[in-house]
């Protein structure tokens, strides 16, 4: 099995304004930009991108985007595009179940977006996840298998990629999968990987998201086919989310 660096990746929703974005930020780099043999990524509203890449500029932290507009430009009132992203980032959140279910973003969508994101030079975290309905019905692989097919049709730049899993039903609600549970579907992710390029089915990262802490989060990463995670509420403290770099750079 290759080496695959591990993933801390913070998703700060609509949480923060411009001010406590740029005080968040400086806490977590005092806390964590030290700390090595793990990439760590924030992804703050856009409203602060430009603040906290200036915060950012020279250190180990890398930036990330929320969401993006699959076209370069045209007439889409409120949204972004990598064409305004490029430069100012490195990677972007696509196919979150949030936009999914909120903004009825298709898996045919967030295919285009990661294309276009991948052809602009950032790196796509392509989220997929069951509801808890599917979960309970036995066929949460059938559904992610299908999901994540339709979200990486036409997709090829295979080495600018990461997966991220989100049960639905772990998200925001303190209860996060079992290892085993995170394990069974991280597997199917990459089993996907391998029926559409089985060459570089070994290098994707695939984290694991819903309800991530520092009590949680060992017992996930020791898992073979779980490469990190894609954190919510916990990369809103410093302190925690920092707990949760320093426990994946030694794991």
């Amino acid at each position: 099995m290759k080496y695959r660096k591990p993933v801390i990746a913070g998703n700060w929703k609509m949480n923060t304004d411009i001010e406590s974005g740029i005080k968040l930020v400086k806490e977590i780099l005092d806390l964590s930009d030290s700390i090595a043999n793990v990439e760590k990524i924030v992804c703050p509203p856009f409203v602060s991108l430009t603040s906290i890449a200036r915060a950012l500029n020279g250190s180990s932290i890398q930036l990330g985007a929320q969401n993006v507009n699959a076209n370069e430009n045209g007439s889409f009132t409120g949204e972004i595009s990598t064409t305004m992203l490029c430069g100012l980032i490195s990677h972007v959140i696509i196919g979150h179940s949030e936009r999914r279910m909120f903004n009825g973003e298709s898996s045919n969508q967030v295919a285009a977006k990661a294309i276009t994101v991948s052809n602009a030079g950032i790196v796509p975290i392509l989220c997929v996840g069951e509801d808890l309905s599917i979960r309970k019905s036995g066929k949460a692989a059938n559904f992610v298998t299908k999901q994540l097919k339709a979200s990486l049709k036409g997709f090829l730049n295979w080495e600018s990629l990461i997966i991220a899993y989100e049960p639905i039903w772990a998200i925001g609600t303190g209860e996060a999968a079992t290892s085993g549970q995170a394990q069974e579907m991280a597997a199917i992710c990459r089993k996907v990987i391998y029926q559409l390029s089985p060459d570089v089915a070994d290098s994707v990262r695939v984290l694991y998201g819903g309800s991530v802490n520092s009590g949680n989060v060992a017992e996930l990463l020791i898992q073979p086919d779980i490469d990190g995670a894609l954190v919510g509420g916990a990369s809103l403290k410093a302190k925690e989310f920092s707990n949760l770099i320093r426990i994946a750079s030694s794991n």
